[in-house]
């Protein structure tokens, strides 16, 4: 059986790896492909402004990191549970060889660094320890302000990606491309804050766009089979972004710059 099982695959390698690949072109006009995967992100520190009925403040130099899900098959790959960790999806159509157009989402995670100090401008009239005027460097407590965008810090964006071959061997089992590109995205996070003695809130929102450049190296197996690492880096920005419940003033502004890697495996169709 072990020796039957040896010929199947030196005779798959065989076929799919010489034959099949030696006159196959990838990335044709008219082809698609499909991924899903899994990220990291980095934030620079930003400006929070808050503003509603009976308070206006200004954070300065907030500090905020992601927040990835610990390996666990039941969060990863369970088809009910994969929007847990912080995930990508991309699809993509040729327009031309080489050159596609692709449609992604990016779920992200952002979360305020706990405790951290930061500049604080503003004045708050709510009748609470906090009521006051600020112009000073405090502690942001939790009973203070706890800020998250973690289901999640969602970018939905289109954009073109241009595919070079990296190996131009037609014989060769993998077809090895640098991939380059830019996108524009809308930005619908569900952002978690809980700001003094407001109810906690947590709920979808169209906050404002992201512009960002994506480079990558994409490897094709089999005719169909990808993997991909991709690095992303660009800029967000937010001026609108809901701090309570609805019926209840109060909005948030927002921008910062990121960074991102991907790692990716997908399905390529050429038609």
């Amino acid at each position: 059986m072990r020796k039957m099982m040896r010929l199947f695959f030196l005779w798959f390698f065989l076929i799919t790896g010489n034959t099949g690949f030696a006159q196959y072109k990838p990335y044709k006009k008219g082809s698609a492909f499909l991924n899903w995967g899994w990220n990291r992100a980095a934030y620079t520190n930003s400006t929070l402004k808050m503003k509603g009925d009976d308070y206006n403040l200004t954070l300065e130099k907030l500090a905020a990191k992601d927040r990835p899900t610990k390996f666990a098959s039941k969060d990863y790959l369970r088809y009910d549970r994969i929007t847990i960790p912080q995930t990508d999806l991309r699809v993509g159509y040729f327009l031309k060889d080489n050159v596609a157009l692709v449609f992604g989402v990016d779920h992200m995670k952002y979360v305020m660094n706990q405790d951290q100090v930061a500049h604080v401008k503003g004045e708050i009239a709510r009748n609470s320890k906090y009521k006051g005027t600020y112009d000073q460097d405090m502690a942001i407590s939790a009973d203070f302000l706890t800020f998250e965008h973690t289901d999640g810090l969602n970018c939905l964006n289109v954009g073109i990606e241009v595919y070079k071959d990296l190996i131009k061997r037609e014989n060769s089992r993998v077809k090895l491309h640098w991939i380059y590109g830019g996108m524009l995205g809308v930005m619908l996070p569900k952002t978690n804050v809980k700001f003094l003695d407001y109810e906690r809130t947590d709920r979808f929102h169209v906050s404002g766009g992201d512009i960002e450049a994506r480079t990558a190296i994409q490897a094709l197996f089999l005719k169909h089979m990808i993997v991909r690492i991709e690095g992303d880096a660009g800029y967000i920005n937010m001026p609108d972004i809901i701090l309570h419940k609805s019926g209840i003033n109060g909005k948030g502004k927002q921008n910062f710059a990121f960074a991102q890697v991907n790692g990716e495996i997908g399905y390529h169709l050429n038609f």
